[in-house]
């Protein structure tokens, strides 16, 4: 019993080690949806002001004074006062915790966001939580005053908007407001925008003796007298380029040895509608039985200390289990990816209380509901709360049942975020040009099949089937062989005869075949399933070369990562033999770079997300090690500092293109595939 505690306590302390010395490429501080995204893109949060994920600066920041001397815990700016040494940063799913240190006094400070999927409620509330503990460290008492101060180009696109602002009472809450003078709802669509319609909100508790202003002098005071403005500024509209007001808070407190200090406030963004599906605006899903704002913030502060203590018991229940599923650098990589995933989403509540999640393509042409989108996030849904999942899916299946989309195979998108009106990729609702017909045709089809193994039931696929059939028809017809078209790695360009592309197709059929089966469609189920057999085996002739399979039917001598295979492990379709699968696996393992596995033969990037299907695919644990070690080093230590990027060189590490993404969510693939870890995950859904 002795050597077995041990051994657990080497093995405890090698991997707290371990995740102090993680870096991650950047930080998660507050993270709700595409619009309400703030980031530190810095190893100290200290050396540069903080980032909208887009990388514009939406400046959080933070000083402190300790027995009258300033220091910086937050931001790049004002330069000239001395930042606190950071000792750690901790990341974990609902959590960022920093911990600093000056002048005999430790600081705390925590980013909290109760970003439970299985709970729509909390989830879709747009509220974050900032807590400081401080403590003595040298046995003295201490004065200190915390100041939080936030710039208004929180609420805008550009820092030339004009902005008001204005103070608020909430129960329990004093609240500062900010936004653009000229609040024009859903005005437009884009990738590289950031909301100007709607409000910021700072809400401090009455109970923590705190001090508000709405003022462009905030900080200025304070590092003067500890104190802030006595009034607040009243000429408005300003922009940020004119001094206009920013909101700012202090703390005073005093600090004696062997007692911690604590004060926390919340932080919110509310709009009043956050998508346009189909020329209708649509309301956050909080909001859907017409909740007013104050009652939001003053329920979410009456929640703060239960919430507090159910997320940091989430997070090191989930933690041990990702760890449990794939070792430490698994859980440090799914950790990364947890709030990256959900906050590429608007959460909103159809006409009739419908919940409908719109993911949005950051930085890969801001498209809304794109379906090779919906498909590599899908594991994180499948894992935490398949009705997530199907309030993705349903949005696209409720338009390709529309008669104004006339093709046989399924959409792409419903337009560009946040205004999902109609597919306008490739050829749109016009023509077949740059469409990608067999990937998103087998895209849906699995997916599909994959909520009803995932829900217990099949009333999406009753709800949808001529959809499904007619897909179902296509890929049959056109799958197995497909023609010079695009796929989802689209970046890559068209491609004829796509080995990978075929083998969705393949599993697209068995899919529907699933389905079939579970609306009691037998015949058809039993024919659907026989075909798609029979194209596994004509599938693997084709492909064949040698100790590989091709990227292309015509191609020998070239190579691709063959992840849509994962489906067969997921679905437990059986259509592929497994010396397909160790075959792969064994030629992919000759082919690793530095920072990971290349995509294909044709050039040294990546997916992140694929990798990770790829790498779940090994049937012994030190393969998927193996697959997976480059990657948690490529996370510490690329030079690109963006939300995780989902597309970057395996040799060098940088970025190439997409940040921010929801498709990170891909990684989740290997806690999926633990299918009693997946159950136990979903039986927490709030019902």
């Amino acid at each position: 019993m002795k050597a077995t505690l041990s051994g657990f306590v080497l093995f405890a302390a090698v991997v707290s080690a371990w995740a102090q010395e993680a870096r991650p490429p950047a930080v998660p501080l507050i993270t709700h949806n595409p619009y309400f995204s703030i980031w530190s893109t810095a190893s100290q949060l200290t050396d540069q002001p903080t980032r909208h994920w887009t990388g514009a600066e939406q400046p959080l920041t933070g000083l402190v004074r300790v027995d009258g001397v300033a220091y910086r815990y937050m931001g790049a700016r004002p330069s000239e006062v001395p930042a606190m040494q950071q000792d750690s940063v901790e990341v974990k799913p609902t959590h960022t915790v920093y911990r600093f240190d000056a002048a005999g006094v430790k600081l705390e400070l925590a980013f909290f966001t109760p970003a439970f999927p299985q709970d729509l409620d909390l989830l879709s509330r747009p509220v974050t939580y900032l807590t400081w503990n401080v403590t003595s460290t040298d046995g003295k008492d201490h004065k200190v005053e915390l100041l939080l101060d936030v710039d208004g180009r929180v609420a805008l696109n550009t820092d030339n908007q004009q902005e008001t602002w204005g103070r608020s009472q909430a129960a329990g809450l004093t609240v500062l407001n900010i936004g653009s003078r000229d609040q024009q709802v859903l005005n437009r669509s884009g990738d590289d925008l950031r909301i100007d319609w709607g409000y910021f909100h700072l809400a401090v508790p009455t109970s923590e003796q705190a001090s508000l202003v709405a003022s462009s002098q905030g900080i200025v005071n304070f590092l003067k007298t500890g104190a802030l403005p006595a009034s607040d500024d009243m000429d408005m509209p300003q922009t940020p380029r004119d001094h206009a007001a920013h909101l700012a808070v202090t703390f005073p407190m005093d600090v004696k040895p062997g007692q911690a200090a604590s004060r926390h406030i919340l932080v919110s963004y509310t709009e009043e509608y956050a998508i346009e599906y189909l020329n209708r605006k649509l309301r956050p899903y909080w909001q859907r039985n017409h909740e007013t704002v104050e009652t939001m913030l003053a329920q979410a502060e009456a929640e703060y200390a239960p919430l507090e203590a159910r997320g940091r018991q989430y997070d090191d229940e989930l933690a041990a289990d990702l760890e449990h599923a794939g070792g430490p650098g698994y859980r440090q990589l799914a950790t990364l990816a947890y709030r990256q995933t959900l906050a590429a989403h608007g959460l909103v509540a159809d006409l009739d209380g419908k919940p409908m999640l719109f993911a949005k393509e950051n930085f890969s042409n801001g498209d809304i509901a794109t379906v090779d989108v919906l498909y590599p996030s899908a594991p994180f849904f499948l894992f935490f709360n398949p009705a997530l999942l199907e309030a993705q899916v349903r949005p696209v299946l409720e338009y390709a049942s529309l008669p104004r989309w006339k093709f046989p195979f399924a959409p792409h998108d419903l337009g560009r975020y946040p205004l999902a009106n109609g597919q306008e990729y490739g050829g749109g609702e016009l023509t077949e040009e740059d469409q990608m017909p067999v990937e998103e045709s087998g895209n849906l089809l699995i997916l599909g099949a994959a909520l009803g193994q995932a829900q217990g039931n099949w009333h999406v696929a009753k709800e949808f089937w001529p959809e499904f059939t007619k897909w179902a028809m296509y890929v049959r017809e056109k799958g197995l062989d497909p023609e010079n078209q695009l796929c989802t790695d689209d970046f890559a360009g068209h491609l004829a005869h796509n080995a990978n592309l075929s083998i969705k197709a393949i599993e697209g059929l068995a899919a529907y075949a699933l389905m079939a089966r579970g609306l009691g469609e037998t015949s058809v189920a039993d024919d659907y399933a026989a075909a798609a057999k029979q194209m596994a085996l004509k599938w693997e002739e084709m492909a064949r070369d040698g100790d590989h399979y091709k990227l292309a039917f015509d191609r020998a001598g070239t190579w691709s990562q063959k992840y849509n295979l994962v489906w067969d492990q997921l679905l437990s379709l059986d259509l592929f033999a497994s010396r397909v699968r160790e075959t792969e696996i064994a030629f992919y393992l000759k082919h690793l770079n530095l920072y990971g596995l290349p995509l294909d033969n044709r050039a040294d990037y990546t997916k992140l997300d694929w990798e990770l299907w790829t790498a779940t695919m090994a049937k012994n644990p030190s393969d998927f090690a193996a697959f997976l070690d480059p990657i948690v080093k490529w996370t510490n230590e690329t030079p690109t500092r963006v939300p995780l990027t989902d597309w970057y060189d395996t040799k060098n590490g940088k970025q190439i293109g997409f940040q921010a993404r929801s498709v990170v969510g891909g990684v989740y693939v290997k806690a999926l595939a633990d299918k009693e870890l997946a159950a136990k995950w979903r039986s927490k859904v709030d019902h």
